[in-house]
């Protein structure tokens, strides 16, 4: 049964690390620090070992939730949802990231599938650079996610991923999440380099009670993995207080 990330907020530590000795030290500073609540396993580690494998070295390092990011899954063929999500259930996953951007019936394969294996969907549809929508030169429509959202609550999903770079777009989608899902949670990613910062970010998704923050270089690339973690923490735990 998969472990669902606990408390109202938290650190997810965003595990793209392609040595499995920094993997490992990284894991074994945060995963006993107040806050961190899961980790986020890339395809740096899996490309290595092969998703079950490393699925099996990071349990022995943790009993903390792991969402998998296939970087991203779910822009193909909504027939491939079954497999997907058969091979991730066979590897003990206990979520799965989502960006099913192919379409309607992407979402609904590969959100439902997950539902119907027991994974936790983590559903979203844009990430934190500037030109990845039309109006900022890029290929996607600015309203994809505001559409994969509506698609992905109809198929029971209750936990999403959203780009911290932009405060008026958090705010809407959280408000529009949390009008129309019973106790969601949202996961939000793109701090430091890539322009978010746990304070805007997480006050502008006030909305929804439960929210995460995946970070990764911030805590991945710091002396001191676990202080980092904290200190992310202690951020958030400010923000909580001023509200």
């Amino acid at each position: 049964m998969a472990k669902p990330l606990k408390g109202d907020m938290g650190i997810v530590p965003a595990l793209d690390i392609d040595s499995h000795d920094h993997l490992e030290r990284v894991v074994r500073e945060t995963s006993k620090r107040e806050g961190v609540a899961g980790y986020k396993l890339g395809l740096t580690s899996v490309m290595q070992f092969g998703l079950k494998e490393s699925v099996r070295r990071l349990r022995d390092l943790t009993d903390l939730p792991i969402l998998y990011d296939h970087q991203k899954a779910g822009p193909d063929m909504p027939d491939m949802a079954v497999k997907y999500t058969a091979m991730c259930k066979d590897a003990d996953v206990d979520g799965l990231i989502l960006f099913p951007v192919a379409g309607p019936t992407a979402v609904d394969g590969f959100v439902g599938e997950a539902v119907r294996a027991g994974i936790i969907p983590v559903v979203g549809g844009e990430i934190p650079v500037p030109d990845y929508g039309v109006s900022g030169g890029g290929y996607m429509l600015d309203d994809a996610l505001d559409r994969i959202l509506v698609r992905a609550v109809d198929n029971k999903a209750d936990h999403f991923v959203l780009p911290a770079h932009d405060r008026v777009k958090i705010e809407r989608w959280s408000r529009w999440i949390a009008a129309n899902v019973t106790s969601p949670l949202v996961l939000i990613t793109g701090f430091g380099a890539l322009g978010g910062t746990i304070e805007t970010a997480f006050t502008s998704a006030a909305a929804c009670k439960r929210r995460f923050a995946i970070v990764g270089r911030l805590i991945t690339g710091a002396k001191s993995p676990g202080d980092a973690a904290a200190k992310l923490y202690e951020d958030m735990q400010a923000v909580k207080a001023s509200a």
